[in-house]
């Protein structure tokens, strides 16, 4: 398992990239389909990785606690020597109740985890709405927890999300995302 900090070149105000990608209820979805939202939290993570199946309780609980912020997995992990990453086990994963966020779509071209400049998973990227734009108001690690085996203490995304809700700033510095690298395809 290779370990990976995040590098984004997307910063503090700037514009999500759009994206239009399936998902695994069938439908098309873009950053747009969560107007209604305040707050978007984009996170670029798959099926397999232990960094990410750790987090999927952590998500699941994030998506029930607030209903003004949409939670959004993004598999970017599209490679067929990876196939635990599949579309189908997404489907699967949603149907067992494994995965329960908003939205749990599938990067087949895995131009929008480039686009974002998402290296790792989990890697979050959390926006807020801004008239109709969605602007990066936080991108790093979902809390402490540095290895899938600990116990986090500190819920970085979980209070950036309450300061997005209260029309506050983000007042806590992005912290580098951890995780397994994404599993990028052969050009």
């Amino acid at each position: 398992m290779v370990l990976k900090e995040s590098d984004s070149e997307l910063a503090r105000g700037d514009t999500a990239p759009d994206f239009e990608l399936r998902g695994t209820d069938g439908d098309d979805y873009s950053p747009d389909k969560f107007a209604d939202n305040d707050a978007l939290l984009v996170v670029f993570t798959c099926n397999h990785c232990p960094y990410a199946q750790a987090k999927f309780d952590h998500l699941n609980e994030l998506s029930d606690e607030f209903d003004d912020a949409a939670i959004v997995g993004i598999n970017p992990n599209a490679n067929a020597e990876y196939p635990d990453d599949s579309y189908e086990n997404m489907v699967e994963l949603v149907a067992d109740g494994t995965i329960d966020y908003d939205a749990y779509l599938y990067d087949e071209t895995q131009n929008v985890a480039r686009e974002y400049g998402a290296v790792c998973t989990p890697d979050p990227f959390l926006f807020r709405r801004d008239g109709d734009d969605w602007q990066l108001a936080y991108h790093g690690r979902l809390d402490d927890a540095l290895d899938p085996d600990s116990e986090p203490t500190e819920f970085y995304v979980e209070e950036a999300i309450e300061s997005i809700l209260a029309g506050e700033e983000v007042d806590h510095p992005d912290r580098p995302s951890r995780g397994c690298s994404i599993k990028w395809r052969e050009e």
